[in-house]
């Protein structure tokens, strides 16, 4: 079990259970009160903590290295019926963004994302989730596809930003993201977005125009990351903290900005500690959300998808 800073009174706490069993057994001594005592002050410990994050404790706990990933999403969803889908046809194909079909409940769903890769061998393999301009082709291609078959789109969005090499913008990167964003918004199939975990810049918003855009509770969406955005402002990366605050990067202040759809809840103590629980979840709001948009036909939803994102930033005069 992997511990972050601020998640060092749980440590401490979970070390004296481990201790106090670890004595019973070996000595047979009745402990039970003592676990008793110990679990609900845990409990408390991780009500209290996890009640009263920061922003930049919520961009660390997106950063957990346990934390599930695009894949582990998709093969829940799916049960494992998953096929996936390479090459942009042009280039070559993009590790780092995954997609393909999928059949959630019987029905077929084109599912695209962002992959990190779970240890360092696959990170490097999967380019840290940061994809190049033949990703983002890759990706609107499987869009067509999906558009060509009638067949809804879900976007799995994890990445620390679209790769930023000479080589990437050599090949087009803006101008793939660019292109992706005006074809996202006339697709006339439900689109369902949703950042798990780092939702950074355009590398993120290059798979995230969509009829619902849902971000999970401890996830982060912004134009820079708190890193970035510290070492420009202050020249050092010291001032990550307060960075984080300024940049209104949690779900619950994209929400009240109305740049998002809603908040999917995870379990206390993050996604990464009952991966289960958050893909039920995140099941649920993609199967209420196809529920609410199959019915409405196309012209509908491209109308209200692009007055949604051009009313963004607007605000009415008095």
């Amino acid at each position: 079990m992997e511990y972050l800073d601020f998640e060092a009174p749980i440590k401490e706490i979970e070390e004296q259970i481990a201790k106090a069993k670890q004595l019973q057994e070996e000595t047979k001594v009745d402990m039970t009160a003592t676990l008793e005592e110990l679990n609900n002050r845990l409990n408390q410990t991780r009500r209290h903590i996890y009640e009263n994050l920061t922003a930049w404790q919520r961009v660390q706990l997106s950063r957990h290295p346990n934390r599930p990933y695009t894949l582990a999403y998709i093969n829940y969803l799916t049960n494992g019926q998953f096929l996936e889908l390479h090459g942009d046809r042009n280039v070559k194909d993009d590790k780092a963004m995954v997609g393909g079909w999928g059949l959630l409940d019987g029905k077929g769903v084109m599912f695209i994302g962002q992959q990190k890769g779970i240890n360092t061998k696959m990170r490097q393999y999967r380019n840290f989730g940061m994809a190049n301009p033949e990703g983002y082709r890759k990706a609107l291609r499987l869009m067509k596809m999906a558009e060509k078959f009638n067949k809804p789109i879900v976007t799995l969005i994890d990445t620390p930003g679209a790769y930023p090499g000479l080589e990437a913008e050599e090949r087009g990167q803006g101008e793939a993201i660019a292109r992706n964003l005006l074809e996202m918004s006339v697709l006339k199939v439900p689109i369902i977005c949703i950042i798990i975990g780092e939702g950074a810049s355009g590398g993120a918003l290059g798979i995230g125009v969509g009829d619902r855009v849902y971000m999970l509770e401890n996830t982060w969406y912004s134009v820079i990351s708190p890193e970035s955005c510290s070492s420009i402002l202050w020249r050092s990366w010291n001032f990550k903290e307060k960075a984080a605050e300024a940049l209104k990067l949690t779900a619950k202040d994209m929400l009240e900005h109305g740049l998002i759809d809603g908040i999917i809840p995870e379990p206390i103590g993050g996604a990464h500690t009952d991966q289960e629980t958050t893909f039920k979840t995140v099941k649920q709001y993609i199967l209420k959300a196809l529920e609410e948009l199959e019915p409405m036909k196309p012209e509908k939803r491209i109308d209200q998808r692009i007055a949604k994102f051009t009313s963004m930033g607007v605000f009415a005069e008095d």
